[in-house]
């Protein structure tokens, strides 16, 4: 959930730091006093599109930051973490956002500077905004599959990863088929190309780890005098009269004579024994390498024009001799397929069928557990409805295919990331009315009421951490808006939810009531936040039902509603 949003320098926001709690928390106040700003910045946090407008007059930036706690080991913000590089520690995210004056937006995701697009992958596994107007993701048809998908993942998933994968295994073939049966004269082209570089390369003979080889070699040949000089030196040190092997034999000899005496000393005797034939046996060693060295100065222009001919050819081929000869294995493999092309393309076709019959059987199966998913979801949107005084609609889940253009596969529906299904979610709010998609409901009420009957039922399924309700409710009255203020307490105990308000009956079903207030200081407005008291938040629902002028019936109405709301929680 998130924990605490900090805003500074954001349109009319100065400064302000706000902690949230679990449930649910209303944000009330007068129009214009900054609540949806407030949601600007959220939305802003989770990657939405920025603007130098959002940063208050006179300031050089506007940040953002908000700090969400994670109660689920098996959140897949773990996964969106690790993907991206990104450490989650202590079960928190911080996510960051800095707009200047001059349009630039930085982002960070725990410390760790990020692009927008990343930060709106991980906005988007923790916050979900919904507004009134907004097009949301629960009304846009291409997001209905997925949403289906995830109300029943437990059956679903499992058949979905299968067909996944060979979905990627037909295309994978479809597009070597496309790429061998380009036109004539484009492939004649390839060919010859292949040819060049195959001659090209295998002309050059090289030979594995050859560049590494020759490298070492030539620095050993430019090297030759310093280290000729430096064996030369070290075994001088050794050998001779007053040398250290003379020397260590010495001190060998001493210890050798006294060993029988003294434990200690016939330990270290020992010791000294073996380092002296250790030594010995080095100093043989660098004699008899000196007496095989010899400098080769053709050796060395030889070595030269080798390593500048690999090098013009890595150019071309790859970064090393290894990486070139893989690379000429492969083009040797495509002249034979482009060689004999006509009986790559007969395998290549049958092999397409069969991915495309394999495919479409699991598709099948996705189609089978979705229907069933359907009929299933259909029932509890139902449900949903009637609670919420919409007992007459109609919810539908359609399911539609489309026909297939590719006659390689051999099958007669169209195969997708997803299947072969293309999924709406359909409604009709009146009897007698057709069944139509949801973003096309006219009426805002309606469309307040089944997007929280939708949300009801997702919220618990999609794992996001924070739910934010921008002024939904609006357009509703009465008992309808009680219903709406018990939907919003119920979609709460799964996700945390915010929720900017002008009904006193929602705000009464708070967990948690904030009052959003404006006001003015050496001719600058700013925007504070204050969580309010029992006592408060009565006066607050009170100048909600009148208005501005509190009285003793709205007061008992405020307390009345409170009740109401205590004892639908309790229940």
């Amino acid at each position: 959930m998130l924990t605490e949003l900090s805003i500074q320098d954001f349109a009319i926001i100065d400064k302000v730091s706000i902690t949230f709690n679990e449930g649910l928390t209303v944000l009330t106040g007068e129009t214009g006093a900054g609540k949806s700003i407030i949601i600007d910045a959220v939305q802003l946090l989770a990657g939405g599109r920025g603007s130098v407008e959002f940063v208050r007059h006179g300031s050089r930036k506007a940040e953002i930051e908000g700090l969400f706690s994670i109660d689920s080991k098996d959140h897949q913000i773990y996964s969106t973490g690790e993907y991206f590089g990104i450490e989650i520690e202590d079960n928190m995210v911080v996510l960051h956002r800095t707009i200047t004056a001059n349009g630039k937006s930085i982002c960070r995701v725990n410390g760790k500077l990020v692009t927008l697009a990343i930060l709106k992958e991980f906005g988007r596994n923790l916050i979900d905004v919904h507004s009134q107007h907004e097009t949301q993701s629960l009304m846009d048809p291409d997001n209905h599959i997925n949403l289906l998908d995830t109300y029943d993942e437990k059956q679903i998933a499992k058949a979905k990863k299968e067909y996944t994968r060979l979905y990627d295994k037909l295309t994978t073939l479809k597009k070597r088929y496309r790429d061998l049966s380009e036109n004539e004269q484009e492939m004649t082209h390839r060919l010859d190309l292949l040819e060049f570089q195959v001659s090209e390369l295998e002309q050059a003979n090289l030979e594995p780890d050859e560049d590494t080889e020759l490298e070492e070699e030539r620095s050993k040949l430019a090297n030759f005098e310093r280290i000729f000089k430096g064996l030369q030196d070290a075994y001088t040190a050794l050998y001779g009269e007053q040398r250290g092997i003379e020397w260590l034999s010495t001190a060998n000899q001493a210890l050798q004579e006294n060993a029988a005496h003294d434990s200690f000393i016939a330990e270290k005797a020992e010791e000294m024994s073996n380092h002296y034939y250790l030594l010995e046996e080095l100093m043989y060693d660098l004699r008899n390498y000196i007496d095989t060295m010899q400098f080769d100065p053709a050796r060395l222009n030889d070595i030269e024009a080798r390593l500048d001919e690999i090098n013009r050819l890595k150019k071309k081929y790859g970064p090393t001799v290894n990486e070139m000869i893989e690379y000429m294995g492969k083009i040797e493999e495509e002249i034979e397929q482009i060689t004999n092309k006509d009986s790559h393309l007969s395998r290549l076709a049958d092999e397409i069928r069969e991915t495309a019959q394999d495919a479409y059987l699991e598709a099948k199966q996705l189609h089978d557990l979705r229907q069933k998913a359907a009929d299933s979801l259909t029932k509890d949107i139902h449900k949903e409805l009637k609670g919420l005084y919409l007992e007459k609609a109609t919810f539908s889940v359609s399911f539609q295919t489309k026909e297939n253009p590719d006659q390689e596969e051999d099958t007669s529906v169209k195969l997708h990331a997803n299947g072969f299904d293309y999924v709406h979610f359909l409604i009709s709010t009146n009897p007698g009315e057709p069944l139509k998609e949801l973003s096309k409901v006219a009426s805002g009420g309606e469309l307040s009421r089944i997007m929280l009957a939708l949300k009801n039922i997702f919220a618990k399924h999609q794992g996001v951490t924070s739910v934010i309700f921008d002024e939904v409710d609006t357009g509703v009255s009465g008992r309808v808006a009680q219903a709406i203020a018990e939907k919003i307490h119920q979609i709460s105990r799964d996700s945390q939810v915010l929720c900017i308000t002008h009904l006193p009956q929602v705000a009464a079903m708070s967990d948690t009531h904030k009052l959003i207030e404006k006001s003015e200081h050496n001719n600058r407005t700013s925007t504070s936040v204050m969580e309010l008291s029992t006592e408060q938040k009565i006066d607050e629902l009170s100048r909600m039902i009148t208005g501005t002028k509190l009285t003793d019936t709205a007061r008992e109405h405020a307390k009345e509603l409170l009740e109401l709301a205590s004892n639908f929680k309790a229940k």
